[in-house]
C-alpha cells in the first residue's frame, strides 16, 4: 500500500535524520501490509501430516506440531499487549504512526495462529518463561526499557525461530505464516532500533544504566525460554540441547554486539551462565 510522505510544516524543526529512519520504517511497513485473507486457507495442510505411522505415532507427531503453534500465538498474544502499550507512550509522533501498524501486525498474527491452533485441535501448555519476558518488559519503568526489550532484543531472537519452523513444515499453512511474520519482525527489529537511537540520544547516563540492568534481568530468563520444551517436546530437547545451547550462545553475543551499536556500554552486560 502506498503512503504519503510526512513533510515538516513552516515552522517546524526538521526531523532529525533518526526520526525520519523511523518515519521511513512507517512507510515500510504500510506498503508490506497483508490481510489473513491472503493467505492459503483450506489450499494446504495447517502443519505437516504423519505419514505411514501407527496411531500413536501420528498423535504424537500431531502433539508436537499443537505445541509449536500454541507458543507462538502466545509470543504474539503477548506481543499485542507490547506494541498497545508502546502506541500510547511513544513520546515521538513517527514512533507513534509506526506502532499504529505494529498492533495490526501483531493482532493479525493472533488471528492467524488462532485459527491455526483451532485446525489443530486446541491449545496446549504455555511456556511459563515466556509469560515472565512479557511481564518484565510490560513492568519496565521506562519507553527505552520496553522498546530495547521488546524490538531491539526479543524481536531480532524470534527471527531466526520462524525460519526454523518453516523449514521444518514446508508446504504448510505454518511454513507460510512463518515466512511472513519473519518479515514483519524485521521491520519492528529494524523500526526498533532506529527509535531506540532517538531515544538514548536525548538519555541520560542513569536511563543508559537502567538499559544494562534490563538486559542482565533479561537474558537468563531468555536462556530458560529458549531452552523449556512442553511436555509433548521434551524429547526433541534433550536430543537438540547442544545445539540449541550453541544457538543461544551466538544470539546472545550478536545482541551484545547490538547493544554496543547503540553506544550502550555493552561490558556490562553479563553472559549468562548456560546449563
Amino acid at each position: 500500500m502506498a503512503t504519503e510522505t510526512f513533510e515538516t510544516h513552516a515552522g517546524e524543526a526538521p526531523r532529525s535524520d533518526a526520526r525520519a529512519e523511523v518515519l521511513r520504517f512507517y512507510e515500510l511497513a504500510k506498503r508490506r501490509e497483508w490481510k489473513t485473507t491472503d493467505l492459503s486457507w483450506g489450499e494446504l495442510p495447517p502443519v505437516p501430516e504423519a505419514r505411514g505411522t501407527s496411531p500413536e505415532r501420528k498423535a504424537r507427531y500431531e502433539a508436537v506440531w499443537r505445541s509449536v503453534v500454541t507458543q507462538q500465538l502466545q509470543a504474539d498474544s503477548v506481543a499485542v499487549d507490547m506494541a498497545a502499550q508502546l502506541l500510547s507512550l511513544a513520546p515521538d509522533a513517527e514512533a507513534r504512526l509506526y506502532y499504529t501498524t505494529m498492533v495490526q501486525d501483531e493482532s493479525r498474527h493472533v488471528e492467524c495462529w488462532l485459527r491455526l491452533v483451532d485446525e489443530c485441535g486446541g491449545t496446549n501448555e504455555r511456556d511459563p518463561h515466556l509469560d515472565t519476558l512479557a511481564r518484565l518488559t510490560l513492568e519496565a519503568e521506562t519507553v527505552e526499557e520496553k522498546v530495547f526489550q521488546m524490538q531491539v532484543f526479543y524481536e531480532r531472537l524470534i527471527i531466526p525461530r520462524f525460519r526454523l519452523i518453516a523449514r521444518a513444515a514446508p508446504g504448510t499453512m505454518v511454513e507460510e505464516l512463518c515466512n511472513r511474520l519473519a518479515t514483519d519482525d524485521g521491520i519492528h527489529h529494524g523500526a526498533g532500533m532506529a527509535y531506540e537511537r532517538v531515544l538514548l540520544g536525548r538519555a541520560s547516563k542513569k536511563t543508559k544504566a537502567r538499559l544494562i540492568r534490563a538486559a542482565n534481568r533479561l537474558l537468563p530468563v531468555f536462556v530458560d525460554h529458549a531452552l523449556w520444551r512442553p511436555s509433548e517436546r521434551v524429547w526433541i530437547g534433550g536430543a537438540m540441547r547442544n545445539r540449541d545451547l550453541e544457538r543461544i550462545h551466538a544470539v546472545i553475543e550478536d545482541g551484545i554486539r547490538v547493544a554496543a551499536s547503540l553506544g550502550l556500554d555493552a561490558s556490562e552486560i553479563v553472559m549468562p551462565n548456560l546449563p
